[in-house]
């Protein structure tokens, strides 16, 4: 039995979840909830140390694997679960063009887009509870790294970060657009791995940033998210997982 622990379709957690979709794996979905810091709980983290999400646990190991690493776990599904929807191309230098754009999203394009998520979004979560309750999250977090942006968030992001965060989206969406105007998929003429990561920080892109990706200034870049969205994986998988809302509860 495979389990994924996520926050749903979307960022880093749709990357595993649409793979498994893709392949056609049987699996548990576990749904944290971000909105009550619940992976930063004690009992997420005897999971995954780190207190982030996603990580895949793999009962076919005794005692279960752990892996995690949202691409990593993309990897793993393709070497340990064989299908016949393959994810990755089989010429080696298309496999490694793939791995240049699955590293790439992970390095440049999710950071700056996701600066911006937490800005707009993580912010009012932040800002909901009490300094003391918030004060108490912070000391759950395992990475220091990521207290700093909860306090970031809380704070408010200085402005010339988010200038240059737009900055750095606008040169990842005309990358891959531009890529996109000669090729109908990101790597080895197939839809594998590289798309499924990058869908997963793009698409949406045209509601979210439409100042950015739009049928004028990307129409290549909309197509192919558009293409995506319409394969009956992906269909499904909203149709199952449904986009939640970051709202605080109570």
């Amino acid at each position: 039995m495979l389990k994924l622990y996520s926050f749903g379709p979307g960022a880093n957690s749709l990357k595993p979840l649409l793979t498994l979709y893709e392949k056609g794996l049987e699996f548990e979905g576990i749904r944290l909830n971000p909105a009550t810091f619940e992976h930063h709980s004690d009992w997420y983290k005897e999971i995954n140390p780190r207190g982030q999400v996603p990580a895949l646990v793999d009962d076919s190991y005794p005692g279960g694997r752990v892996i995690t690493e949202s691409t990593v776990i993309c990897e793993y599904l393709e070497d340990k679960y064989p299908t016949a929807v393959k994810l990755r191309p089989d010429d080696y230098a298309d496999r490694a063009d793939m791995r240049v754009w699955t590293k790439w999203v992970d390095e440049y394009f999710c950071w700056c887009v996701s600066t911006i998520g937490w800005s707009r979004m993580v912010s009012q979560m932040a800002k909901a509870i009490s300094a003391e309750e918030f004060e108490e999250r912070v000391k759950a977090i395992p990475i220091p790294e990521q207290q700093v942006k909860w306090r970031r968030a809380r704070d408010g992001f200085p402005q010339d970060l988010l200038d240059e965060e737009m900055r750095k989206i606008a040169v990842s969406v005309r990358r891959l657009d531009d890529h996109l105007a000669d090729n109908e998929w990101l790597a080895g003429g197939m839809y594998s791995l590289a798309d499924i990561c990058n869908y997963a920080i793009a698409g949406g892109m045209q509601l979210g940033f439409s100042e950015l990706v739009n049928a004028n200034d990307t129409p290549h870049l909309l197509r192919w998210i558009e293409q995506i969205a319409a394969r009956p994986a992906v269909k499904r998988m909203y149709a199952e997982v449904p986009m939640e809302s970051l709202k605080p509860q109570d």
